[in-house]
């Protein structure tokens, strides 16, 4: 079976753990944190995918992690899913939740890149322009990356705007090297 297919599973069991318990808003915020940390540590996801560490220590660890910023319910869905030994999905896990839920509530994330900080009133912009074109609620993530040089870039599904001055410039590099090889020729 797929990591995508058990991941689903996994996920949607806690989704609906969740919905009958009625504490999905917190169940929802816990995941966040705990995927986010996730994605920031390379370490922690590669101790997870250690087969070597025993299951126990894995437990542990996480317990030490996360249980005084984490619900007891998300807690012992992470404990759940090592006993099962697919901890090394435990990631994909999470991050699936967090797409079951975006789609149910109508819910879509997008990353915001500009060369240095905006302010709020622009971010707001930013959110109204994507909720206007897919109708649906946003969750930014605002990023600054100064490699940009300006403008910005957007990344939502799998749409891709690219209006970063870098881009606008490649470009051009690329039409003039593109004029010379014609008059060359």
């Amino acid at each position: 079976m797929s990591v995508y297919r058990i991941s689903y599973r996994y996920a949607n069991s806690l989704y609906q753990l969740a919905l009958e318990k009625g504490v999905l808003d917190k169940i929802a915020a816990d995941v966040e944190l705990v995927f986010l940390t996730m994605e920031k540590s390379r370490e922690l996801r590669a101790l997870l995918k250690n087969p070597v560490l025993k299951q126990d220590k894995k437990k542990e660890l996480l317990q030490k992690i996360f249980e005084s910023k984490v619900s007891k319910d998300v807690l012992d869905f992470i404990d759940f899913v090592i006993e099962k030994k697919r901890e090394d999905i435990l990631y994909e896990i999470f991050r699936e939740f967090m797409n079951i839920r975006d789609e149910k509530e109508g819910i879509i994330r997008a990353q915001i890149v500009t060369a240095s900080e905006i302010d709020e009133s622009l971010k707001k912009q930013f959110e109204f322009v994507i909720e206007k074109k897919e109708q649906k609620k946003v969750k930014s993530q605002f990023v600054i990356n100064p490699e940009i040089i300006g403008g910005y870039v957007i990344k939502y599904n799998d749409m891709v705007i690219d209006a970063s001055l870098k881009h606008q410039l490649e470009r051009l590099r690329k039409k003039f090297l593109e004029d010379i090889s014609i008059t060359n020729n």
